[in-house]
């Protein structure tokens, strides 16, 4: 049966529902196709159940230092099987509010994995066969499908875990080994570590968090080897072997390492199974698909947003993308994504937040001489009675010649936090000498951002 929609959206994930909902409220019929529950990776296996998990991975330290305030406690354990159900059950109820959001858009959904059979029209498929009896038909059609963890090639993979696997585990072992240096690597080095897990990194070069800024990222290194993260620079993993919850990794270096689990923390890839864009015409670069400034493919009417394009693959650019696709195209209100100010954060243990340019970025664009860096160092008043923990790092980057802040940077508690309100003065073109005239907010970690000489 074929159903003429004004657009057709596959993915119900950030970006695909952003663009559903704000297509609808233009007056759009629009259906969105989804075989795997409803939310995406963000709400059902990324960003949301990840900070959760972050959450409840500092009560082990934060109860360690609780005598240092004249807190007294006895027999205070972790139970991570008790977080772990937790986290899904607040999943489940995301899930179930995006569902009842899309009817309450009057959007409409439809449960299977779509496939294009034309330009304009997509079959959808449930347990792995095709339902003959719905074929949508859209005059728009837009490609939100998002990406998946991608597996090293190497004997054994499959016995190891990767980011959407520790969601569902019902404890951890006492021994994991996270292969990866990006965020999702340090992220999970850091949530088990809190969680009392023995926690050992591979990580194939000389430093984590590859893109950001380095001295950053450094102080990321040096605050996470200070907890006991067992940091292994110049490893790559060369064949898993064992049964779960028993296995052994080595490296191509020579070295083994037996443990309880292993998480393969090796990039993400566009979702593109499945899909048969060849019967749409769609162009593919690389693994991505390609789009303009406007989110359109090369053809037309079909369009695309989210990490399925492989730009910049955070949950918030997927919002807007889908959102500036709906207004453009359903609301006769055309705008586009800028893509060159975008904040983003790493919740490792220190936390780290960047918006703008890293130092190194900097004087690449502008030369070494046109860059001035200024620079906080200091262990904050939340770790002054412990004497314990990582410092902070805050981190301006200014052009001489304007006196623009370039880029602004932070390593240390309520990094993101502190950061998305830095952005807004970034984008507005704020300077040197307008942090300067802020007064300070006495005594916080922000305040050294405006008294930085």
């Amino acid at each position: 049966m074929e159903h003429p929609f004004d657009l057709i959206v596959l993915g119900a994930g950030s970006g695909g529902l952003a663009a559903a909902k704000r297509a609808a409220s233009h007056g759009a019929k629009v259906a969105i196709v989804e075989g795997d529950r409803v939310g995406g990776t963000c709400v059902i296996r990324g960003c949301v159940p990840k900070k959760l998990l972050v959450y409840g991975s500092l009560y082990r330290e934060q109860l360690e230092v609780a005598p240092s305030f004249g807190v007294e406690l006895s027999d205070a354990q972790i139970n991570a099987g008790v977080l772990l159900a937790n986290v899904r059950q607040e999943v489940d109820r995301l899930n179930t509010l995006h569902i009842d959001l899309l009817a309450k858009n009057g959007v409409e959904l439809v449960t299977g994995w779509g496939s294009f059979t034309s330009p304009n029209s997509v079959a959808v498929s449930r347990n792995g066969a095709i339902d003959a009896s719905q074929e949508l038909h859209g005059d728009h059609i837009l490609i939100a499908v998002g990406g998946r963890p991608h597996r090293p090639d190497i004997p054994g993979a499959e016995l190891g875990w990767v980011s959407d696997d520790m969601f569902m585990q019902s404890s951890f072992p006492d021994r994991v080994v996270v292969v990866g240096a990006g965020f999702i690597a340090c992220e999970f080095a850091c949530i088990l570590h809190g969680l009392g897990v023995e926690v050992i990194q591979l990580v194939r070069g000389d430093h984590l968090l590859r893109g950001f800024d380095r001295e950053l990222s450094t102080a990321v290194q040096d605050g996470m080897q200070e907890k006991g993260i067992d940091l292994r620079f110049w490893e790559n993993p060369a064949a898993l072997k064992g049964q779960p919850g028993d296995l052994v990794l080595s490296t191509q270096s020579g070295e083994r390492f037996s443990c309880g689990g292993v998480l393969l923390a090796t990039g993400r890839r566009p979702f593109l199974q499945g899909l048969n864009l060849d019967a749409a015409g769609v162009v593919l670069e690389g693994r991505r698909i390609s789009v303009d400034a406007n989110q359109s493919t090369n053809i037309p009417h079909i369009f695309a947003v989210g990490d399925v394009t492989d730009r910049i693959n955070l949950t918030p650019v997927a919002i807007d993308e889908g959102r500036a696709f709906a207004d453009s195209v359903f609301g006769q209100k055309p705008r586009q994504v800028n893509h060159d100010l975008v904040a983003s954060a790493v919740f490792s243990q220190p936390e780290l937040a960047t918006v703008g340019l890293t130092e190194e970025q900097s004087i690449d664009r502008y030369g070494k001489d046109q860059v001035k860096v200024y620079r906080a160092r200091f262990r904050s008043m939340a770790q002054a009675l412990p004497k314990r923990g990582p410092r902070c790092l805050l981190k301006l980057i200014v052009e001489r010649n304007t006196d623009r802040i370039l880029g602004c940077h932070m390593v240390g508690e309520h990094a993101a936090e502190i950061i998305q309100m830095a952005a807004i003065a970034l984008g507005m073109g704020a300077t040197k000498a307008d942090f300067d005239r802020t007064m300070a907010l006495h005594p916080t970690v922000s305040e050294e951002f405006v008294t930085m000489t």
